[in-house]
């Protein structure tokens, strides 16, 4: 009897062990992505549809909704809101090939992308994700397969030739990822990470204001929880500065003399140095280096190249855990989620550079518009030009001049001749 009580404790003992090593082994998950707010000079935070949107490859999946009794493929584009829920991306990391059900609920939202395949919940009927009900994007039965295991998979990633900034998120250490499709017709799809990207109607937690001398922001922290590592960020011509706050406790609000006038260094040393802060922050945040480093690149040309002026932060772990519910089946032993908030500031300057600009456009001929077109174009506002456009028309009202504005900004819109040869390779 005293034999098989001594089995049955080392047996239980053995298994206990086996379950914990198990659980100490596991797998890791780690995710980024960025939410854009678009805000008035007056903390106001707007609604809006950037119409010109960062292209993704042809194999991405788009949401879809009913109109008029036929369905509708759509993307973001397709929404005017207060968020762009822009390009999250999750990593997976495991020594041994498992399978796993992952799940992003988003109630005040609706996913309007994604890769690789995955089951999508009813989509919004209008225009205002939040009235119409939570909206969840599922991925079932991915096959975590360890990358030292399955170097071969590279060849088996989708690929074409946009140059499409999607790419960049694969320079990481990550597994790879595989999702087998059943139904009337079976196939089977490969990738580095789990993508998707979205539009919220929900305000930012950090609202921005300037103050009447053009010179100096007011920070405003509304969330519950501090808001750490914020990057005040001004682009002029070939010229920038940034001035850095590490931390903007929750229902404060901060003073910045940004003095975008004075201090701008040449945009190509400002640039880099900030995007080394930058990644610096990521890291800190719980990404891995290579990780950092390929959110800061995808991110590249939008973050510091962009004229304009901005505030890019980190947002809470608890913030994005409430906004964004991430659920993996089994669990991982580490869950990392670092999102990045953007304000981006539409200043009276900007308006009034494009009040001149829609002036111009309603005294000139047909033959003239064009050159005005171009220069608009040459403001460098580029999806922000809607929204700029949207404050500037109840400051002059009249249904001429809101004609003329929404004449003069879609034709801005539409891309160049050259750049469509560039998006067709």
């Amino acid at each position: 009897m005293k034999t098989n009580l001594c089995s049955l404790v080392l047996l239980a003992s053995q298994l206990t062990f086996v379950a914990a090593s198990r659980g100490a082994e596991g797998f890791v998950a780690h995710e980024w992505g960025t939410f854009t707010s678009v805000q008035g000079a007056d903390g106001i935070q707007l609604e809006w549809n950037p119409l010109v949107t960062a292209e993704l490859p042809p194999f991405v999946y788009n949401s879809v909704r009913r109109v008029g009794g036929r369905i509708v493929w759509e993307g973001k584009s397709a929404y005017q809101t207060l968020q762009r829920m822009e390009t999250p991306v999750i990593y997976l990391y495991s020594d041994t090939p498992q399978k796993v059900d992952v799940t992003v609920d988003f109630p005040q939202g609706i996913v309007t992308e994604w890769y690789p395949y995955g089951k999508q919940s009813a989509p919004a009927t209008g225009k205002s994700p939040a009235r119409n009900g939570r909206q969840v994007i599922r991925w079932e039965n991915v096959e975590i397969l360890p990358r030292k295991q399955n170097d071969s998979l590279s060849g088996a990633l989708p690929l074409e030739n946009s140059g499409s900034h999607y790419y960049a998120a694969r320079a990481t250490d990550a597994d790879y990822l595989r999702v087998a499709v059943s139904g009337a017709r079976s196939w089977t799809e490969h990738e580095k990470f789990l993508f998707y990207r979205g539009v919220g109607h929900f305000r930012a937690p950090l609202t921005v204001s300037q103050l009447a001398d053009g010179n100096t922001l007011i920070l405003t922290n509304t969330a519950p929880e501090p808001l750490g590592n914020l990057f005040i960020y001004t682009v002029r011509g070939d010229e920038a500065k940034f001035v850095a706050v590490s931390q903007l406790p929750t229902g404060t609000a901060r003073t910045v003399a940004l003095r975008p006038d004075k201090g701008l260094a040449p945009l190509s040393g400002v640039r880099t140095e900030l995007a080394g802060r930058l990644r610096e922050a990521l890291v800190g945040e719980g990404l891995y280096e290579r990780e950092a480093a390929a959110m800061v690149q995808t991110w590249d040309d939008s973050w510091f190249g962009e004229q304009g002026t901005r505030v890019l932060y980190t947002l809470p772990r608890t913030w994005t855990d409430r906004m964004l519910p991430l659920t993996i089946e089994p669990a991982p032993r580490e869950v990392a989620r670092v999102m990045v908030g953007r304000a981006e500031l539409i200043s009276p300057e900007m308006e009034w550079n494009l009040l001149k600009q829609v002036v111009r456009f309603a005294d000139a001929d047909a033959s003239t518009r064009a050159r005005v077109i171009e220069d608009t174009r040459n403001l460098g506002y580029g999806r922000f030009l809607e929204p700029t456009t949207r404050r500037l028309m109840p400051k002059v009202p009249g249904r001429e001049f809101s004609r003329l504005s929404w004449e003069l900004l879609e034709a801005a819109s539409k891309p160049t001749p050259k750049e469509k040869v560039v998006a067709a390779k």
